[in-house]
């Protein structure tokens, strides 16, 4: 039976988390509980909670997250001229209904436990639809069971970093061509010279002066935007006590003073890199972000890291373009074409840029 959850705490954690393959962080039990709790996902802010479970005699067996979201900010599968041409059209776009990881850009399960329940769910997902313009599920994993699902495909570009069973960062680099080896190596240098010590904690670890300066750095990145971050300090403290084990703070100090941070997440395979700030520093960033993320991952033996969205400069850095995926179910049959087309024109780009940006990759051949 199809059950609708209007908070994640009327699920059991334990049962959830259960179905959550390799421990991914971003739909945990502990990460959707700490934006409920803390108020960045609600219906202030347009992400309300309409997770979906299928539940037998034995319990708990398959959910589908889902959120009915008023607006398209925070998702990073980027659909706001959909909403503007289907508007203009007379529609109503929002609210739409959306399969997710809040505020996160990380691929990974979307239909979680047993995956012969997607015809449950799409049927009921078409009984929903009656009152929404649109379902869209976001960054499902390969061979996700939301392949199952109807719907079209939308893909895109990120830029990972892979593990070949490296022994150390230096192995790493052995792969690449002199000229960036050598780059890199300038750029690590830069940061020491400048004296600014990198630590990596685990969140679990960390104090409460540490995480408060994260928070600091964290909110400047936006603010010199003239925004504000999605997550307040509570999601934080919330993320830091219910997920601490899955955590990494990495702290940039100079002297006494930290002048920038990190933060990232990691489950059994995969590190994820999430949220940055800091002082104006040359290179610090991609110490920061980038290089000490692939140290730890080489000595936590993790095959993958995602750093996040966008940003081609991770190109020269060994971080490969990877195919990302999205899958839409639109409700009004013309706009369904419009958007098939769209998509279709879309994917030979996608195609065309992601051969581009690997011929671009700065390892010897």
């Amino acid at each position: 039976m199809i059950r609708e959850l209007t908070s994640i705490h009327q699920a059991d954690p334990a049962a959830w988390d259960a179905l959550v393959p390799n421990r991914y962080p971003f739909l945990s039990h502990g990460f959707l509980s700490a934006l409920e709790d803390s108020h960045a996902c609600c219906a202030d802010t347009g992400w309300i909670t309409k997770h979906l479970v299928y539940e037998d005699a034995c319990g708990l067996r398959a959910a589908l997250p889902l959120f009915e979201k008023h607006h398209s900010r925070g998702e990073y599968v980027f659909d706001f001229s959909w909403a503007d041409a289907f508007e203009r059209a007379g529609g109503d776009y929002y609210p739409k209904l959306l399969t997710a990881a809040p505020f996160t850009p990380a691929t990974g399960p979307r239909l979680l436990g047993d995956a012969q329940q997607a015809a449950s769910f799409q049927a009921h997902l078409e009984e929903l639809l009656t009152q929404y313009s649109s379902w869209h599920g976001l960054f499902p994993g390969h061979a996700d069971p939301l392949e199952q699902m109807a719907g079209d495909w939308r893909y895109g570009v990120q830029y990972h970093w892979h593990n070949a069973n490296y022994a150390d960062f230096d192995a790493f680099l052995a792969g690449m061509t002199s000229k960036r080896r050598k780059a890199i190596k300038r750029e690590r240098r830069i940061v020491a010279d400048q004296g600014i010590v990198l630590k990596r904690i685990l969140g679990s670890d960390t104090t409460a002066t540490q995480r408060a300066y994260f928070y600091h750095y964290y909110q400047q990145t936006y603010a010199v935007r003239g925004q504000r971050g999605y997550l307040n300090a509570q999601s934080f403290e919330y993320l830091f006590e219910r997920l601490g084990d899955q955590m990494l703070l990495v702290l940039a100090e100079h002297g006494d003073e930290p002048v920038g941070a990190a933060l990232l997440f990691f489950d059994d395979t995969t590190l994820y890199g999430r949220y940055w700030g800091g002082q104006p520093a040359d290179c610090l960033h991609f110490e920061a972000c980038y290089y000490q993320g692939i140290e730890f991952a080489i000595e936590q033996g993790l095959q993958h890291f995602d750093p996040g969205a966008q940003g081609e400069h991770k190109i020269p850095r060994g971080f490969e373009p990877t195919k990302t995926r999205s899958l839409h179910q639109i409700a009004h049959p013309e706009f369904k074409a419009a958007v098939k087309r769209y998509l279709a024109q879309e994917a030979l780009a996608v195609d065309d840029w992601q051969q581009r940006a690997t011929e671009a990759l700065p390892f010897k051949v």
